[in-house]
């Protein structure tokens, strides 16, 4: 390739270091195939796999937005045998299927059959305007339920970050999922569970403002504590694969550790209200004014330090409430530690940086 071509190339196709799926590449070649079976399944077999939970939709894929225009259009199109797209399905250590693409069309046939619309808005039959399922003739009826839907399965086979990789290439629906939203139909078991329990304790929702959290911000900032606080020091940008690596090694913990991380997050919410209150992860003045809302690497810092402590030290720093809040203004003036919070939030060596620099704050004054 000449020169000349490289640069208009290079002008009108930046290549970004984003761009470079360096955690792909971390994983051996021999792993990285995504193993999939395709089947036809009957819409007959899809509405049953579907009422005895063999078929699951996600909870953060459940909300439906077809109109039901939109969805008697599904129907007449499995009527006059339009093809549909393929629908995605991801398969659990369990063998349950979970939807990855499909939730609108699955939804809609689901409700269909179970009467739950009458068809309208139709174009190539509408004579069957207003119909619902047991009101069409029973050769309609057997029509669309032995129609074929092609399904194909994403294997538990594959390798969790493999399969991470496709969710977000085939996330084109209205609304695009986010990390967090993935994580818990590719990772599901006791710790989603047990984060999701936690997104629910009141004090945490006051710290944090989030009450009105739709999208699974507030499991992710759990999720993200949990990581750091069992080993903040193997730490390695980006935070999204680090996640998703503690995600894939502690989704079946036991109840014990799961247990033990419930207790050190609820005494450390507890302690760190107790003495900041609604300046909690906030970076706030001399004055004690917050500057900005919720900050999540200050979030770290607070947290991941509390939460090494032990529940008498913590205790400890509560009767001494004025002199945290004395020693951490101190803090938010540093330059480097504004930076660790606000500039360079993922970078390894100011997530350790910022996290210890705290810890170090908290503890000289049990001393």
């Amino acid at each position: 390739m000449s020169k000349p071509t490289k640069s208009l190339a290079d002008r009108l196709f930046p290549v970004e270091d984003d761009d470079i799926s360096s955690e792909i590449l971390d994983i051996k070649p021999e792993q990285r195939r995504l193993n999939t079976e395709t089947y036809d399944f009957t819409i007959s077999t899809i509405h049953n796999y579907l009422k005895n939970k063999s078929m699951v939709i996600p909870e953060f894929q459940r909300a439906f937005v077809w109109n039901r225009a939109q969805a008697s259009r599904l129907i007449e199109s499995l009527i006059i045998q339009c093809p549909i797209p393929v629908i995605y399905l991801s398969q659990g250590s369990d063998e349950t299927l979970s939807v990855i693409d499909g939730n609108q069309r699955l939804t809609s046939i689901k409700l269909y059959l179970e009467d739950e619309f009458a068809l309208q808005g139709l174009t190539a039959y509408p004579e069957l305007e207003g119909n619902k399922f047991s009101d069409l003739d029973s050769r309609f009826q057997k029509h669309i339920l032995n129609r074929t839907l092609r399904c194909i399965v994403i294997l538990k086979t594959t390798h969790p970050q493999i399969k991470f990789d496709v969710f977000e290439r085939l996330n084109t629906g209205s609304v695009k999922l986010n990390p967090q939203e993935l994580r818990h139909g590719i990772y599901y078991g006791p710790l989603i569970e047990a984060i999701e329990k936690l997104a629910q304790d009141r004090v945490w929702i006051d710290l944090t403002s989030m009450h009105k959290d739709k999208r699974m911000r507030s499991e992710e900032l759990i999720l993200r504590f949990f990581a750091l606080y069992e080993n903040f020091q193997e730490y390695k940008k980006p935070f999204v694969t680090y996640l998703n690596q503690f995600c894939e090694t502690h989704r079946n913990t036991s109840k014990e550790q799961l247990s033990n991380w419930k207790g050190v997050f609820e005494q450390s919410i507890d302690s760190i209200n107790k003495i900041y209150g609604d300046i909690a992860f906030k970076v706030y003045d001399a004055d004690i004014k917050a500057k900005k809302t919720f900050n999540a690497a200050l979030f770290d810092a607070q947290m991941v330090s509390f939460a090494r402590l032990t529940n008498k030290e913590r205790l400890a720093l509560v009767t001494k409430k004025e002199q945290v809040i004395t020693a951490t203004t101190k803090l938010l003036s540093d330059e480097k530690f504004i930076s660790s919070v606000i500039a360079h939030t993922s970078d390894e060596g100011f997530v350790k940086y910022r996290i210890n620099r705290f810890s170090d704050t908290i503890k000289s004054l049990l001393k």
